[in-house]
């Protein structure tokens, strides 16, 4: 038994796990494939148009950005994704994409298994906020995994962050961050308003990144 087949197989039993842990009633499907029902480009705010097939959705560099119509508070985020292979390309350019949880804070989706770029922008970074204490990157063209746990900031009566943001980034069934703190939004959300709900974004950032199996489940810290 190959290596590489070790890994694929334990990243199915994770995802079985996952699926069996997260099956509640008040988890949410944002998309479990067939169609973007409930997604908009955010240029446009127009239905969102990436390609999809019958379990996943793919990036179609140039279209922008998508979102969730819903917005959310505090929640658990299951969601898979699939980096293709693009060996001439280097650091930030391969196989680059986000999810931007409540539109403004990145967790990144980057090709990190063999490609050297600054700690906090590998894949399972909180994007120039909270460098993974570990790479727990699998290889491009292999299904990867993501489990959140998200609580927003909270802001004073003045706009003001009273009490930190916390993040859990679980990756590939590793602990990468934990209970992670932040207080300000990342990178080109850098300007949106804290403090209220927000949707779940996923970047478009020229590469074709696949994202099958999104689930959030609101939480109650």
């Amino acid at each position: 038994m190959t290596k590489q087949f070790q890994r694929i197989c334990k990243s199915v039993l994770l995802t079985s796990f996952i699926w069996a842990t997260v099956g509640m009633a008040d988890s949410i499907p944002l998309f479990q494939g067939g169609n973007l029902d409930g997604w908009i480009s955010t240029k446009t705010k127009t239905p969102a148009a990436w390609k999809t097939s019958e379990d996943y959705m793919e990036v179609v560099p140039g279209l922008g950005d998508i979102e969730t119509t819903q917005v959310f508070d505090d929640f658990d985020l299951h969601a898979e994704f699939w980096i293709p292979y693009l060996p001439e390309r280097h650091g930030q350019d391969r196989g680059n994409s986000g999810i931007f949880l409540q539109g403004r804070y990145e967790i990144q989706v980057l090709d990190t298994y063999d490609n050297e770029t600054y700690a906090d922008g590998i894949c399972g970074s909180l994007y120039k906020l909270i460098a993974p204490q570990f790479n727990a990157s699998l290889p491009p063209e292999t299904w990867q995994t993501y489990d959140i746990h998200f609580v927003s900031p909270r802001l004073d009566s003045e706009g003001k962050v009273s009490q930190k943001g916390e993040v859990t980034v679980v990756l590939n069934g590793k602990t990468v961050i934990d209970r992670g703190l932040f207080e300000r939004p990342t990178g080109s959300a850098a300007k949106q308003k804290q403090g209220v709900p927000g949707p779940i974004r996923l970047q478009d950032h020229g590469s074709p990144v696949r994202f099958r199996n999104l689930v959030l489940t609101p939480s109650n810290n």
